[in-house]
């Protein structure tokens, strides 16, 4: 599958540089830079651009409110993106398939993790009914994922996640 060339991408490079920072562990300086470049795109920005900031801005948050809102955010984008062609997303010159699509089925990919992220949030906030909403949405998910180290990852993290729930004492 052919992805958009993040090189060609100054947003894409920006955000890439602020996930280096917040996987150094510099999340406050990462969330500096999330935060700025949120502002530029506004809520009508690029949708794969939304998705993917807020998908890690969500990490930089030290409340679980916070996070969860970056988390849906991410989501709305994603789902966004989903239904079909980005508007004003530009084809690559030979491929015969638009940018929009190719991103549309490329963030398929991303519905396993951001389920599985806002199941975290809302068992953080002890939201048990919405979390195991959103767990089931990531087990219905990831049929999109390939056998491969990410997939093998997000697969693995929904499982834990999974016994973390069935861990809980009856009644919550």
């Amino acid at each position: 599958m052919e992805q958009r060339d993040v090189r060609a991408d100054p947003v894409m490079t920006r955000i890439g540089q602020a996930i280096m920072l917040l996987h150094a562990g510099d999340r406050e300086e990462a969330r500096n830079r999330f935060g700025a470049l949120w502002s530029e795109l506004g809520e009508c920005g690029d949708a794969l651009h939304r998705c993917t900031l807020a998908h890690y801005m969500a990490d930089t948050q030290d409340d679980p409110g916070d996070e969860l809102a970056w988390d849906l955010r991410a989501l709305t984008a994603a789902e966004g993106m989903a239904h079909g062609p980005v508007k004003g997303a530009a084809g690559s010159e030979g491929s015969g398939v638009p940018q929009g699509w190719r991103d549309a089925s490329a963030v398929r990919t991303f519905f396993p993790s951001l389920h599985l992220n806002l199941a975290a949030d809302y068992l953080k906030l002890q939201r048990f009914e919405a979390a195991r909403t959103h767990l089931d949405l990531a087990w219905d998910a990831v049929g999109v994922l390939e056998d491969d180290g990410y997939g093998d990852a997000v697969r693995a993290a929904i499982g834990r996640l999974e016994q973390r729930m069935r861990g809980r004492p009856a009644g919550e």
